[in-house]
């Protein structure tokens, strides 16, 4: 697979530095330019994807060197991209915060894709100050290519002209954005960041124009004619010889059933390439809108915020008990994270108790710690027994009933290999007649 496509990395000096508002920003010009765009963002995250996913038309792939391994992270790199103009990468956090050292953090993905930086700096209450931050960030890893800083947040004309003069004459890089202290440049939040996409969409009056908004915004504020010459610019990449998305019969004649709506949509699109590499038909449906399962081999059910839907899953009478009469019948289930919650006995958030599923023997609460985490972890009875993280109780995770499988955690196909093929296997060979 050639892996030369244009592409430039979006990194920022800390968390919540906009560089996320602006990258959705510049998804929009480049796709409003006729660009065909594929985005990428380093580690885990789900919500930032499907913002970048539903403004270009392409699935985001995540990119994580501490899961993945570096030639996974070229594979998906070169896979997702292939074909399209430009590839625009999302970082994660401050550019070098990692897991251990480099391990896991945006520098890491930049060098390993030898990707041009376009480096995001809050500029709020400071000036000539941004120039040594920039400065200081460049001599940290002169590895790591800086070739534009885009200045975010700023109060006024003077403050830009300082903070740019100065970064350009002490740092030697050049600004290519000044976006101005906006409260436009706002998106829905909550407890795990972002509202996702297809919530938004649904329950925010304005939502879609206030994308536009940021849109108008950002391509006001940055000159995209030279960040697509950046791009451009990216050094060659070698081919990449397939290994994850190879085809193989492993689910031939398999029908999944996956769990997408308002309430479950954090999903990994590699997981579920791969199920349909493997010959596997992935079949939507939603525990929220839909009164039965389909006529499926196979139950996944991934995360999301089935808290906030609570009522109306718990409600959902007919779902609920499609799920209970194919649990009785062993159809292979696999839940993470919200999957699991939804599975169990009940859902208790701000104070209100709904019934849900009933097939995991727990109830799910609210904590008083918000914990986001990799973790590391082995299989076993119990689901999984962890070296690193928090799990359910007592470092384990996970509920393993029957030919179910439930869990906090959530897996990456690149990261743990056995995901899809076991699960698929599992589904072969309970396959039965619909009931």
């Amino acid at each position: 697979m050639a892996a030369d496509c244009p592409r430039v990395l979006i990194a920022g000096d800390r968390s919540s530095s906009g560089k996320t508002t602006i990258v959705a920003g510049l998804l929009s010009a480049l796709r409003g330019k006729g660009f065909s765009v594929q985005p990428f963002k380093v580690a885990m995250d789900y919500i930032d994807p499907s913002y970048h996913s539903w403004i270009t038309g392409r699935s985001c792939r995540n990119l994580d060197g501490y899961l993945m391994k570096e030639e996974a992270v070229r594979e998906i790199y070169a896979h997702a991209a292939e074909k399209a103009d430009m590839a625009v990468i999302e970082g994660v956090r401050g550019l070098y915060e990692g897991y251990d050292g480099d391990l896991g953090s945006t520098a890491q993905i930049a060098k390993l894709l030898r990707a041009p930086v376009i480096f995001v700096v809050d500029a709020r209450s400071i000036t000539r100050s941004c120039a040594a931050l920039v400065k200081g960030y460049m001599d940290y890893d002169p590895q790591v290519q800086f070739k534009g800083v885009i200045l975010n947040k700023v109060g006024s004309d003077r403050h830009a002209d300082k903070a740019k003069r100065e970064i350009e004459r002490y740092a030697g890089v050049e600004v290519v954005g000044v976006i101005r202290r906006n409260e436009d440049m706002h998106l829905a939040m909550r407890h795990l960041g972002l509202v996702p996409v297809l919530e938004g969409k649904t329950r925010h009056e304005g939502f879609a124009d206030r994308v536009a908004r940021i849109r108008e915004i950002v391509e006001d504020g940055i000159d995209l004619g030279r960040i697509i010459e950046i791009a451009r610019g990216a050094e060659p990449l070698p081919e990449v010889q397939p290994d994850l998305y190879r085809k193989n019969s492993v689910g031939e004649g398999v029908r999944i059933g996956v769990a997408r709506d308002e309430a479950f949509n954090f999903y990994y699109r590699d997981n579920l390439e791969m199920m349909e590499l493997a010959g596997a038909e992935v079949v939507p449906y939603s525990p929220v809108h839909d009164k039965a399962l389909p006529d499926v081999d196979g139950i996944y059910i991934g995360g999301g915020y089935p808290e906030i839907y609570a009522r109306e899953l718990s409600e959902n009478a007919g779902m609920l008990s499609s799920l209970e009469r194919a649990h009785e019948r062993d159809l292979p289930m696999y839940a993470e994270c919200g999957g699991l919650m939804y599975l169990g006995r009940e859902i208790e958030w701000d104070g209100e108790r709904q019934e849900m599923a009933g097939l995991v023997p727990g109830k799910a609460r609210r904590g008083e710690v918000r914990v986001v985490s990799y973790v590391h972890g082995r299989l076993a009875d119990y689901a999984i027994r962890l070296e690193r993280g928090r799990g359910i109780k007592g470092g384990w995770d996970g509920v393993c009933q029957g030919n179910m499988v439930a869990s906090y955690t959530h897996i990456h196909s690149a990261s743990f290999r056995g995901f899809p093929a076991n699960f698929l296997g599992a589904c072969k060979a309970r396959q039965w007649p619909s009931p």
